[in-house]
């Protein structure tokens, strides 16, 4: 899944999904990212979700994956460094804005293949 509130920025990261294989579904909001979660979270592999975002942020965000939904990786994107000097990224992967498709999918990949390692 994505999560993404930037129109031009969801669409990129929904084709470059797309071009590598993935199916993603882009929520443009927190909540709307739970709401798809809570139907059913298991079509979900890893969340690649913006720290910047109105209302929850990307980090609330995956506290709240985290806590609901133990072991489903979160990988957060930021052009803002400012912010995540300020308040870090807890632990979670983070992929700086501009991206390629290249960076994003070395770092999806990782995600999942480290949460399948986990797992198993």
């Amino acid at each position: 899944m994505i999560v993404e509130d930037n129109p031009q920025v969801g669409a990129f990261a929904m084709q470059s999904l797309s071009d590598l294989g993935y199916r993603p579904i882009l929520a443009i909001n927190g909540q709307e990212a739970l709401a798809e979660l809570a139907r059913d979270a298991s079509r979900f592999k890893v969340v690649f979700s913006d720290v910047v975002m109105p209302g929850m942020t990307g980090i609330e965000l995956a506290h709240e994956i985290r806590r609901r939904y133990e072991g489903l990786p979160v990988v957060l994107t930021s052009g803002y460094s400012h912010v995540l000097a300020e308040k870090g990224t807890d632990g979670f992967e983070l992929l700086h804005k501009p991206y390629s498709v290249e960076q994003l999918s070395r770092l999806l990949c990782g995600a999942v293949c480290t949460h399948r390692l986990k797992v198993t």
